[in-house]
């Protein structure tokens, strides 16, 4: 059992735990009963122990409470939530988290939210700048309706980690075609697969076919995806060691 007066120092991707308790459950929309009970049933880490004794919570416990939400807006249940987070690895930084949460978002039909900028600042967990609303814009997770905002609210939380990424605005749009290109590929070569190894079988086989299929391909895709760009990555870094 966790609390807020045991446990390791907490990891936050080089940014320190500055959160308490209060201001941790106001920034993810939850009770402060709430994130204790989280915390004693081990799905979220212990907070660091600053003075005084007081437990300080940063943004991977922002990112977890966000990935819980997922879960449970998908029809999870606590125990399934807990299976779930139990059979991720335990180093999960934020951005891992935030891309956990997309693809966990991506199991249900796509939805968008029409908020306004209030409100978007506040499900982006931050008041964002003019630039930066125009940057998500830019990624096709926020469009301007008017004077609200339509929203991706399966991919506002990955695409507010991006503005942090740095790396210019030319490279990310430059990555994301490259990705849409590639993925939309994949996903059309897979499609046929399906429709060959279903062409026999009644339509409603077929829709049920995808809806178990659809979690499961999006989960081999972005682990097949981690693994080749882990060794690419490496054999880069082999390279310029060696150069």
């Amino acid at each position: 059992m966790t609390t807020e007066t045991e446990g390791p120092r907490g990891r936050d991707e080089g940014e320190e735990p500055t959160l308490t308790i209060d201001e941790l459950a106001a920034r993810a929309g939850v009770t402060v009963r709430t994130v204790r009970f989280y915390g004693t049933k081990g799905l979220l880490p212990p907070p660091v122990i600053g003075p005084r004794r007081v437990g300080h919570y940063g943004r991977e416990h922002l990112a977890r409470l966000a990935l819980i939400e997922e879960l449970q807006r998908q029809g999870m249940t606590l125990a399934a939530i807990e299976r779930y987070l139990g059979r991720l690895p335990s180093d999960l930084g934020v951005r891992e988290l935030a891309i956990q949460r997309a693809v966990v978002a991506s199991w249900a039909p796509e939805t968008t939210e029409t908020l306004t900028r209030e409100e978007l600042d506040r499900r982006a967990g931050r008041p964002l700048a003019d630039e930066e609303v125009e940057r998500l814009a830019a990624m096709d997770v926020v469009r301007r309706d008017g004077g609200r905002y339509r929203v991706d609210a399966g991919l506002l939380r990955l695409g507010v980690e991006l503005l942090d990424v740095p790396l210019s605005h030319e490279t990310i749009l430059a990555a994301r075609t490259t990705l849409t290109e590639y993925s939309r590929a994949a996903a059309h070569e897979l499609s046929r697969l399906l429709r060959d190894a279903v062409a026999e079988r009644d339509a409603r086989d077929v829709r049920s076919l995808s809806a178990h299929m659809q979690p499961l391909v999006v989960q081999a895709l972005l682990t097949t995806f981690q693994r080749s760009l882990r060794e690419e990555l490496r054999e880069w870094m082999d390279r310029d060691a060696r150069e």
